[in-house]
């Protein structure tokens, strides 16, 4: 089946066009990110997103809002946090004001990695969307995902 089975209606083709889209970019990044770095997307997303928080008010980000920035489950997203802990990519803490809380902050060695796998992601994403925008089915999502501009966070 294809997004432009004349059998789906046009929001089922959409979805199935951009399901296409995401399937084929995230598999490029994976073998990627893997052949050079031993990372999967997934850590690799994990600690980008790990790495963007700072120390004060609203800083560090709770097991939840993490698992919902990487598109896992809270288990699947500790699950993740403990092989890259293990790894020593990542080290987990007690927050000082709520005993309850665990932070996890990317380590030194975690930093060097994802500084060294960042151009890696950037380019098989790239090589990703431009073999897409050859599909007459996946082009015009591609133009959408060039052009669009997320606002940077006050």
């Amino acid at each position: 089946m294809t997004a432009t089975d004349p059998g789906l209606t046009a929001l089922a083709q959409s979805w199935c066009a951009l399901s296409l889209l995401h399937g084929r970019i995230e598999a490029h990044i994976e073998r990627a990110l893997q052949a050079k770095h031993d990372l999967s997307v997934r850590e690799y997303s994990l600690l980008d997103v790990l790495s963007r928080q700072h120390n004060g008010p609203g800083g560090h980000l709770q097991m939840k809002q993490v698992a919902d920035a990487v598109v896992l489950s809270q288990s699947a997203t500790t699950r993740l946090v403990t092989r890259l802990e293990d790894r020593g990519l990542l080290s987990r803490y007690i927050c000082d004001t709520d005993r309850r809380g665990i932070y996890t902050d990317v380590t030194e060695t975690g930093l060097a990695l994802l500084t060294e796998a960042r151009p890696t992601n950037d380019g098989a994403l790239r090589e990703a969307l431009d073999e897409a925008a050859k599909n007459a089915e996946l082009a015009p999502l591609v133009r959408t995902v060039e052009e669009l501009r997320i606002p940077s966070p006050a």
